[in-house]
């Protein structure tokens, strides 16, 4: 049989023990039948019999003499902890009659422990009713520290309605921080500084334009991902099992963080061979030098004002169009079309070279442009604009990287931020570098897999292909 567990009594139960322990050695109280007893006074003509005890008995009271002004001594220190946690309290917000009433008790107790000094050195403690005095002592003691845990509650909820309003203010600072940061790239695209003008020359490129440019391509991006999952969850799918068959073995810090995993597969496939003169069209004759750099500068200036719907009806041919098929077919496979839209027709008619009249197919025309744009203004530039990726397991850098995930970096003080997977690539124009966006997690410290110098080699190593 299993054996019974007792619990363990609380402390103020085992001070209702010892008091009636006490009572029943000092003859108050009968330890067999707990009926409290008077003792017989027995009256003679010129003197009062008293009660005797024998020596263990008298050991015991003088104990409990001494526990009851230990008792006395504690809860008198509870008691000023208890009024000095209510006098901090009553300092901010600033309470006047809170802080005199704490202060009066933090004197009256002062007092009362030097009086209980004088009595111990002098040792005239108070023998009266020991039991009592231990009773009433572990009360007030417990009162005490109940009062101090409830100043604490206030004061912590008092630091909550704080750090509330803190973050109210900054979410309303950082609405109007993004608010003027529209309206300054409004200004500066207007203005040109962003923009490149129509009349604009080849010697005239800068790493800011292509910093817009690249801006404006991630954000097609993820338009198009934002289609692509509403098109999944239409179709039920499973999006948990779809972001885990793309970037296995990783736990997101939050459920809405998935989609940088469909955002990875998108980027994965229509950066591939991003600093390829061809990039996923037809091998064709190219020249060398500043007459292909003038080349795909043409083509970035052809293309960036006109809408793509327009320009492959205009160009079928061209390698716009090429592009835009092969990634097309590419991203999109076969089963994953039908099961989206439960047919293959637009599958068909980019393999036949026509334009499907699709929300779904105009939104992957207006990003492959924007990445097409980004392609033709990379190899513009002398020397051209390489593409890297942070590898799985590498560490956070701040140099390269842009993080997606905040709470990887305060998880835990014992690892520090790795890297999951590659959302968006990076680039580097000359001495500039655009970060690359990744997911993060926490890893134990340990050999690292992939350091800057690996990044810095992947510059050089796939300075003409993007692979993840």
């Amino acid at each position: 049989m299993e054996s019974v567990k007792t619990p363990r009594k609380s402390r103020l139960a085992r001070t209702f023990a010892k008091v009636l322990h006490v009572r029943a050695v000092t003859g108050i109280l009968s330890p067999d039948d707990g009926i409290q007893k008077r003792k017989s006074h027995e009256k003679t003509k010129n003197s009062t019999k008293l009660c005797s005890f024998d020596d263990e008995d008298e050991d015991f009271l003088d104990r409990a003499v001494k526990e009851a002004f230990m008792a006395k001594l504690f809860a008198s220190i509870s008691a000023i902890k208890a009024a000095y946690a209510q006098l901090q309290f009553a300092q901010s917000p600033y309470d006047p009659d809170g802080i005199q009433s704490a202060d009066q008790i933090v004197v009256s107790e002062l007092k009362n422990l030097s009086e209980l000094k004088q009595s111990y050195l002098k040792k005239k403690l108070d023998e009266t009713s020991p039991e009592t005095t231990l009773l009433l002592a572990e009360i007030q003691e417990q009162k005490s520290l109940l009062k101090t845990y409830e100043i604490t509650g206030k004061k912590l909820d008092s630091e909550l309605k704080l750090k509330d309003s803190e973050i109210t203010f900054l979410k309303e600072t950082l609405a109007d921080t993004n608010s003027d940061n529209k309206l300054l790239e409004k200004r500066l695209n207007s203005s040109g500084q962003l923009s490149i003008p129509e009349n604009a020359k080849l010697s005239g490129l800068r790493p800011s334009h292509f910093i817009a440019y690249f801006r404006q391509a991630i954000k097609t991006v993820r338009s198009f991902v934002r289609l692509l999952i509403s098109e999944m969850e239409s179709a039920d799918w499973d999006l948990d099992a779809a972001a885990g068959s793309i970037e296995p073995g990783i736990s997101f810090w939050q459920p809405n963080h998935i989609c940088f995993a469909f955002e990875s597969f998108v980027c994965r496939q229509m950066f591939d061979g991003f600093n390829h003169p061809h990039f996923s069209t037809r091998i064709e004759s190219l020249p060398e030098g500043d007459k292909r750099r003038r080349l795909f500068f043409d083509r970035f200036m052809e293309l960036k004002s006109v809408r793509p719907v327009d320009y492959l009806a205009w160009k079928p041919k061209s390698t716009f169009a090429a592009f835009c098929r092969n990634k097309y077919l590419r991203l999109i496979h076969p089963k994953m079309e039908a099961s989206l839209f439960g047919n293959l027709d637009q599958r068909n008619l980019v393999s036949s070279g026509e334009l499907p009249e699709t929300p779904f197919f105009l939104a992957f025309i207006e990003m492959a442009k924007r990445i097409w744009l980004l392609h033709c203004l990379a190899l513009s530039f002398d020397p051209e604009v390489s593409i890297f990726q942070a590898s799985k397991g590498n560490r956070f850098s701040e140099v390269y990287m842009e993080s997606l995930s905040d709470e990887a970096f305060f998880s835990s003080l014992e690892s520090e931020p790795r890297v999951a997977f590659t959302a968006v690539p990076g680039f580097k124009i000359g001495r500039s570098v655009v970060q690359c966006q990744t997911q993060d997690s926490r890893l134990k410290l340990g050999p690292d897999p992939g350091s800057l110098n690996s990044i810095e080699a992947k510059f050089i190593v796939d300075r003409m292909k993007y692979r993840f």
